[in-house]
């Protein structure tokens, strides 16, 4: 089929597991897939914890849970879930070892037209090597004969933020991120000093994140007492309202931050070691990045610089003092 995976197939399968990071940069892929069949029953397979999220997207009929368990018993489960759904296409954006299995497991018989990297894919993984995360969607997607229908339409992702959005101009910090990644998190007292000095410049800070961030937003708290607490106190959808309003936001290589980006918010993240930004940087109109292989290392004064706010209402986009960097 040189033309790619037919756009009237009945049953789609779309793989993409992995945190709110990873399901955030795949927005545009999600959008195209549900271009290119737009009469087709799509069904998402994703991590438990972001099936509702799942749900609320407009690209998806269905949403499923992948499971964790990589015992024989969970394997033959999902296989004979698989084989059910009688899919068509599925198109595998987690390409790795695991969901390469998945192609196995719909055999032996017919098996559905497969994009990624699972061997005898009938649409197989181009090379992607130094190519951003969104561009290697992109990439697997033409493949398969995706055409890219440009930046997903986010409308649908909003929540009712009375109560929680300050007066005034207000920016987001979002000092979390995985907690078995410590590294990866800017000290809390420098956003701290961040926060202070937003407040001095006019703006309130917010704080944003899960209950698992509760330490960090603690500290930021106590040493700046003019911030905002809303960590654990948002849906995805009231943190994306939030956003839209916001100044900007800066935070740590986490999934607030490319939700944030792909709102088109000012976004600067916080890079470790840990991070490519080649690959994974912020993908978002308004967003930049800084690294610093130690985040310890890493000042106030050079955050402060290479954050870049919305200028203030009286002040033109040609007069504002601030132009957006794609990375430091």
């Amino acid at each position: 089929m040189s033309a790619g995976a037919a756009p009237d197939a009945g049953r789609v399968l779309v793989i993409r597991l992995g945190a709110l990071g990873d399901l955030v940069q795949c927005f545009d892929a999600f959008q195209a897939i549900r271009g290119r069949h737009p009469r087709a029953h799509i069904t998402l397979l994703t991590g438990s914890a972001f099936v509702g999220f799942g749900q609320a997207m407009p690209w998806f009929d269905a949403v499923w849970a992948d499971p964790r368990s990589r015992s024989p018993l969970a394997y033959l489960r999902l296989r004979a879930r698989l084989r059910a759904g009688r899919f068509d296409t599925i198109y595998d954006l987690q390409n790795k070892p695991r969901t390469a299995r998945y192609f196995w497991l719909m055999g032996p018989g017919r098996r559905p037209r497969w994009s990624g990297a699972a061997p005898g894919a009938a649409f197989p993984l181009p090379d992607v090597r130094g190519l951003h995360n969104h561009d290697r969607y992109r990439a697997q997607l033409a493949v398969a004969g995706v055409p890219d229908t440009g930046a997903a339409d986010l409308e649908w992702l909003a929540g009712d933020v009375t109560g929680l959005a300050p007066e005034g101009r207000f920016v987001l910090l979002v000092p979390g991120c995985s907690p078995h990644l410590p590294h990866k998190r800017w000290p809390a007292e420098r956003y701290a000093d961040l926060g202070r000095r937003l407040a001095d410049r006019g703006m309130t800070p917010v704080v944003v994140g899960t209950n698992a961030d509760r330490d960090a937003a603690g500290a930021i708290l106590r040493d700046c007492p003019w911030a905002v607490d809303l960590v654990g106190r948002t849906s995805l959808g009231q943190l994306a309202s939030l956003a839209r309003r916001a100044e900007g936001a800066v935070g740590n290589d986490t999934g607030p931050i490319f939700l944030a980006a792909a709102l088109g918010c000012p976004t600067l993240m916080i890079m470790s070691h840990h991070t490519d930004p080649v690959r994974s940087a912020p993908w978002g109109p308004n967003a930049a990045w800084i690294k610093s292989l130690d985040l310890a290392d890493l000042g106030v004064d050079a955050v402060e610089n290479a954050l870049r706010l919305r200028p203030p209402p009286d002040i033109g986009p040609d007069a504002s003092p601030h132009g957006m960097a794609d990375g430091i």
